[in-house]
């Protein structure tokens, strides 16, 4: 079905559960409980989570295939963005001519990247693909400001004239995005007991688009191609001996990867029009390589679970400051609270990082595969059942049977 196996169809299953019943999933305790704390279901952070899953996913068919560790990433993500934005500008306030100019674009810069970094390999790659992040970033924060909007970043206004859309609203504000009309801030709210789910028309265009994109990658990695990108990874240098070369391989591998980033950041730009260098840092490629590693590089499932753990921990723990932990602690005595908030203040709040820190060292030094390896552990001790027990055999009724000998 599809043209994917019968594992690979219960994996999409999978996400596609997870992404269209994220708002209930992510909302597991009601409104008013001390718990809502680590809820997640509300649409700005849901529509991070599916797009900074396509990057992941797209950089995954990159690292997780040919092993080629790119640090350039963002430039990607942040010629998405830029691009989007402009059709926005220019165009019109529809999200899809801005989504796939961002594509195009992104695609065609990767090219350009691709063709000098895959010169070389290994460390070299890398270093090569964070020089030109940095320049791009560079680029964009002081020489093309006429393009970028420098430091203040891209956005819109009300003196832009766009070509197919309308520049100013009747009530005199700046027109919304939208996908053929449907707004993407457009959010219902369903209220139930003591729980409020959110269910917004643009995570829901943005979880769609992840499973597209989701279901592309399968088919990658199931295809020809992808078995000779993981020729690659396994050993280049004996691909070169059967007079194969790889470099056609690794650059569309790179491509592709560098469109996916793009349509990633063209989505954020769809969900907010705005474009910033910060998009770009080296900060912002690392951030994906940890999600690839994290989820389990090379696997299916594991980036877009490494994108959605890293931001729940981003956008999470970093909220929980002393006010919320006197609150959970209130019931030990003054002195025995004031001693376990001092205790866990460093790992949450502005110190998420420590804690995120502390994850992920466990996660590589116990599970190399990721949390798609934590799954398996798990599941193999569900599925393990204990072998009935064999009575010993009794030589009286079995005798041992001689061997014939042939004359």
């Amino acid at each position: 079905m599809l043209g994917i196996s019968k594992k690979d169809m219960t994996i999409l299953l999978v996400v596609i559960v997870l992404a269209l019943c994220a708002p209930f999933i992510l909302n597991p305790f009601p409104t008013g409980s001390a718990m809502a704390q680590f809820n997640a279901g509300y649409p700005d952070l849901m529509q991070r989570f599916v797009i900074f899953g396509i990057f992941a996913i797209g950089f995954n068919i990159l690292f997780g295939l040919t092993g080629y560790l790119s640090f350039g990433h963002a430039a990607f993500l942040g010629v998405g963005s830029y691009s989007a934005v402009w059709m926005f500008k220019l165009l019109s306030m529809n999200v899809v001519p801005a989504i796939l100019l961002s594509m195009i674009v992104a695609g065609l810069f990767s090219v350009l990247i691709g063709y000098v970094s895959l010169r070389r390999s290994g460390i070299y790659f890398s270093i090569l693909t964070l020089a030109f992040a940095q320049m791009s970033f560079n680029l964009a924060y002081s020489v093309l400001t006429p393009i970028t909007n420098g430091e203040t970043g891209l956005q819109l206004t009300l003196s832009d004239k766009r070509y197919l859309g309308q520049s100013v609203t009747e009530s005199g504000s700046i027109p919304v995005t939208n996908f053929f009309g449907l707004e993407m801030r457009s959010t219902y709210d369903l209220a139930v007991g003591g729980w409020n789910f959110q269910f917004n028309a643009g995570y829901y265009l943005c979880a769609i688009i992840m499973i597209v994109a989701f279901y592309v990658s399968m088919r990658i990695f199931r295809s020809p191609f992808g078995l000779m990108l993981r020729a690659v990874k396994s050993n280049q240098q004996r691909l070169n001996y059967t007079g194969i070369n790889p470099k056609p391989y690794t650059l569309a591998a790179f491509v592709i990867s560098g469109i996916y980033a793009g349509l990633a950041g063209g989505l954020m730009a769809s969900m907010d029009p705005l474009a910033g260098a910060e998009r770009m840092q080296w900060t912002a490629s690392g951030e994906v390589v940890l999600m690839t590693i994290l989820g389990g590089a090379g696997t299916l499932i594991g980036p877009v679970l490494g994108a959605g753990f890293i931001k729940y921990f981003e956008n999470i723990f970093s909220k929980i400051n002393d006010t919320v932990l006197h609150q959970w602690f209130a019931f030990m005595p003054d002195g025995l609270e004031d001693v376990v908030v001092f205790i866990v203040h460093p790992f949450v709040g502005k110190g998420w990082h420590l804690t995120l820190g502390i994850l992920f060292m466990l996660v590589v030094t116990f599970l190399p595969g990721g949390l798609v390896e934590g799954g398996q552990r798990i599941a193999k001790l569900f599925k393990r059942e204990k072998a009935p027990a064999v009575p010993p055999s009794d030589p009286e009724h079995h005798p041992k049977e001689t061997p014939h000998v042939a004359e």
